[in-house]
C-alpha cells in the first residue's frame, strides 16, 4: 500500500505533468492562431500575384473608384485614365473601405476617408494614407502588381 503522502505527490506531478502538457499545447495554438488578419491567397509581394487580373478598366469610374475587398485593395481612377490602387485597410483600426464617393475612399468604421489620388487623409481619425499599391492597364485589363 502506498503511504497518503506519496500518493498526494504522485498526485502533484500527474498535475504538473498534465498542467504542463495543457500549457504547451495552448502556447502552440495561440501560435498557430496569433495572427488576427484573414488568409490571403498571396502575399502582394509574392511573384506569383504579379500581373493578376483584378478587373476591367471600365470597373472603375472616373473620378471614382472601386473596393475590391476580397483582395483588400482599392483602385481609383482620379483622371480619365489614370488608375491608383491603395490598401482598402485603414490605417487607424485595421477596418476595410467600403466605399469610393465625392473624390474619397471612405472607411465606415470611425469616418476617415483619404483622398483617390493618393491615399492621404483627408478626414481623420486616420493620420496615416493608405499604403500605395501597384496596378498596371494592359487593353483594358487592370493588373495587380
Amino acid at each position: 500500500m502506498s503511504h497518503p503522502a506519496q500518493h498526494g505527490s504522485e498526485v502533484t506531478r500527474r498535475c504538473v505533468v498534465a498542467g504542463t502538457g495543457v500549457l504547451a499545447g495552448s502556447v502552440t495554438l495561440a501560435a498557430c492562431g496569433g495572427s488576427q488578419a484573414p488568409p490571403t491567397p498571396a502575399a502582394p509581394s509574392e511573384p506569383a500575384a504579379a500581373g493578376e487580373r483584378l478587373a476591367s478598366t471600365g470597373d472603375v469610374p472616373v473620378g471614382g473608384g472601386t473596393v475590391f475587398p476580397g483582395r483588400k485593395v482599392v483602385v481609383t481612377q482620379p483622371a480619365p485614365g489614370t488608375f491608383k490602387a491603395f490598401s482598402a485597410v485603414c490605417t487607424h483600426a485595421g477596418c476595410t473601405v467600403n466605399k469610393v464617393a465625392s473624390g474619397t475612399i471612405d472607411c465606415p468604421c470611425h469616418g476617415s476617408r483619404f483622398a483617390i489620388a493618393d491615399g492621404s487623409v483627408v478626414h481623420g481619425p486616420a493620420s496615416r494614407p493608405l499604403p500605395e499599391r501597384q496596378v498596371t492597364v494592359s487593353g483594358d485589363a487592370l493588373l495587380l502588381e
